[in-house]
């Protein structure tokens, strides 16, 4: 079994506890067309380094918790793709989701399986397959606190990310009242702001809420017994058929069909250089930079070039005298935008014919 690290400002652990990670690893990724498909989405991509986003996770986690205590939460069509990915998972391991449902079916489903396998007070840490994280170490000491929180608080704990910057791509969570140390429980948590409120927000001392969760996978299903009355009906009349619990229950977002409602959430905050890469744009914070700032993935030079973010998937990329754009260039495909307008690549989407499209 493992032991997450102890902390000395919280009482050591029971050597019984047990521990697992939980990913999820659903979507398409779509604000990363050309090189995002429906079958080679952002989490099986190589956008931060030269490995596929989901291996880069499942590294991270593996000193926590060995594969068969690891829960990967996929669409059904990328199932075969993310056991070949990593042939060290069990096969039972990689949840198929039927259709996308929402993450609290998703993380309900999780831990009603970790409970038949390993019991009510078995652990769970719950993160994505698609973010960048800077300070490993930093990242990996944070949750093993964060599941110590959990057991020992019996509580339901979210990591909130000390934000770097005011940014209005994401969501927030007030602390509230100090519980022991750094840990706090939440007042509110806050939806996207826009940029004057993403600021006051910082000043204030609010976090980012990264979706990094961790819980007795117990004290979840009871949350959701008294608090989640769309997934709970589904939950309790599908037995073990996974089919059957995701045709009959309702989506809705753990954070709204759980956290939102329960009085048992804390949240320990977290500096270690995370950032979910939610667009192209996005790759100039995460990525390494030649020496003109420019963030620059496969075959490419630049000359009198920066602040660009390039991704040359199988073809040359030369850049004379530009600034700030977004070049991705894969399979005679070439797509440019500036970092600016990267977060807006629906608009483009809707206006290209399908054979362009979803070529």
């Amino acid at each position: 079994m493992t032991r997450v690290r102890s902390d000395p400002s919280f009482p050591p652990l029971d050597d019984r506890m047990i521990r697992w990670n939980v990913v999820l690893a659903g979507g398409i990724g779509s604000r990363f067309w050309p090189l995002s498909t429906p079958t080679r989405p952002k989490q099986l991509l190589p956008l931060v380094t030269d490995a596929p986003m989901l291996c880069d996770t499942l590294d991270r986690l593996r000193p926590s918790a060995p594969p068969e205590r690891t829960l990967v939460l996929t669409n059904a069509s990328l199932r075969d793709a993310v056991l070949a990915l990593d042939p060290t998972l069990p096969a039972d391991n990689v949840i198929a989701e039927p259709r996308p449902a929402g993450t609290c079916a998703a993380l309900a489903w999780a831990a009603k399986l970790i409970a038949a396998r390993d019991g009510d007070e078995a652990v769970m840490v719950c993160t994505h397959a698609d973010w960048a994280i800077g300070d490993v170490e930093a990242f990996r000491h944070t949750l093993d606190r964060a599941a110590q929180v959990a057991l020992t608080s019996r509580a339901l704990v979210t990591v909130g990310i000390v934000p770097s910057r005011p940014d209005p791509g994401f969501g927030y969570i007030q602390p509230g009242e100090v519980v022991r140390d750094d840990v706090r429980r939440v007042a509110r948590f806050a939806e996207k702001p826009d940029t004057a409120t993403a600021s006051r927000m910082v000043a204030e001392g609010y976090l980012w809420n990264s979706g990094i969760f961790a819980w007795c996978v117990g004290d979840l299903l009871d949350e959701i017994r008294e608090h989640t009355p769309e997934v709970q009906p589904a939950l309790a009349a599908s037995g073990d058929d996974l089919e059957r619990f995701f045709a009959a229950v309702r989506s809705i977002a753990i954070d709204v069909g759980v956290l939102e409602r329960s009085p048992r959430v804390l949240v320990l905050p977290g500096q270690f250089g995370w950032d979910d890469v939610g667009t192209w744009a996005a790759l100039h914070r995460v990525r390494a930079h030649d020496g003109q700032d420019n963030a620059m993935l496969g075959p490419s030079h630049a000359c009198q070039s920066t602040g660009n973010v390039v991704h040359a998937d199988g073809t040359q990329v030369v850049l004379y005298g530009v600034h700030d754009l977004v070049v991705v260039a894969r399979a005679g495909l070439v797509m440019v935008t500036t970092r600016e307008r990267a977060a807006d690549l629906k608009t483009l989407l809707d206006t290209l014919p399908p054979d362009l499209r979803d070529r």
